[in-house]
């Protein structure tokens, strides 16, 4: 009976620490946490980019990698662009922002 909680010991720490290191991040992948975080980042910077009326929301696409925050889209105009780069930038978490806009 013994043997058996033991396997059944060892066998829960080889699938825990399994899961563990499935979990941790990579330079080209995020870890779980970071996914989370990187979520709500994408989700401050579109309610950012929302609440400034001279910009269209629908046509501007929010993504976040590792804090870096990539707009891609149309934007009336150079200011509008500009407007959208600061918004997103004033979000916490942000570590950069890159601007991929196009002028329509």
């Amino acid at each position: 009976m013994n043997k058996i909680y033991q396997y059944l010991g060892a066998s829960i720490l080889a699938i825990a620490l399994i899961s563990i290191v499935g979990c941790a991040p990579t330079q080209k992948q995020e870890g779980t946490g970071e996914y989370f975080d990187d979520t709500l980042i994408t989700t401050k910077v579109k309610t950012a980019i929302f609440n400034v009326p001279v910009l269209k929301s629908s046509e501007i696409s929010v993504e976040t990698f590792k804090g870096v925050v990539q707009l891609s889209g149309f934007v009336s105009s150079v200011d509008a662009s500009y407007q959208a780069v600061s918004a997103a930038s004033a979000v916490g978490g942000v570590k950069a922002v890159k601007n991929d806009m196009q002028i329509k």
